[in-house]
């Protein structure tokens, strides 16, 4: 059974938010940005928030944030540290069918020359490639479809999504 919003899930630069536009437009869904929510509610950008609470402090604050999100027939783009938040995940999969979008390391690489200014929560010395072995199980685990947009361009990746959404009803 197709749960009422889908969840979009993966590593920052994945596409989660460029992939959610398109594919509310495609579906006749509502987009919810989760991080433009956090920024809403706390009146401040995902970077000040981090350097003012810091990782722990901004985890706990995008917890509580995704944990209450309400929506119906959405795309949900979540941030890429959504996975930390035990709460926030098990709420998103009670109302939405949860999509990993995974790509191979090095086109994340590419892709995130600029990790700092992304607003990408990173532990003390923690480098992108710690990220993502850090990361990769949990996203697994609370996947209920996977993509591999490896060699995919955005449409390809939407049309992967809505072929898997067909079977997974």
């Amino acid at each position: 059974m197709l749960k009422d919003n889908i969840v979009l899930i993966g590593m920052p630069g994945v596409g989660k938010s460029t992939v959610g536009v398109i594919l509310a437009k495609v579906l006749g869904y509502q987009f919810v940005d989760a991080d433009l929510l956090i920024q809403q509610q706390e009146g401040r950008l995902l970077c000040d928030i981090i350097a003012q609470e810091g990782t722990e402090g901004f985890i706990q604050v995008e917890n509580r944030v995704n944990a209450s999100i309400e929506a119906k027939h959405a795309i949900i783009a979540t941030g890429g540290s959504v996975v930390y938040g035990a709460e926030a995940m098990e709420h998103l999969r009670r109302i939405g069918t949860v999509i990993y979008l995974k790509v191979p390391y090095s086109v994340l690489k590419k892709r995130l020359a600029d990790i700092q200014g992304r607003g990408v929560v990173l532990k003390e010395g923690q480098n992108l490639y710690d990220l993502y072995l850090e990361r990769t199980p949990l996203y697994e685990k609370y996947a209920d479809v996977e993509i591999s947009e490896a060699g995919l361009d955005i449409e390809q990746t939407v049309d992967q999504i809505v072929e898997k959404l067909k079977f997974h009803e």
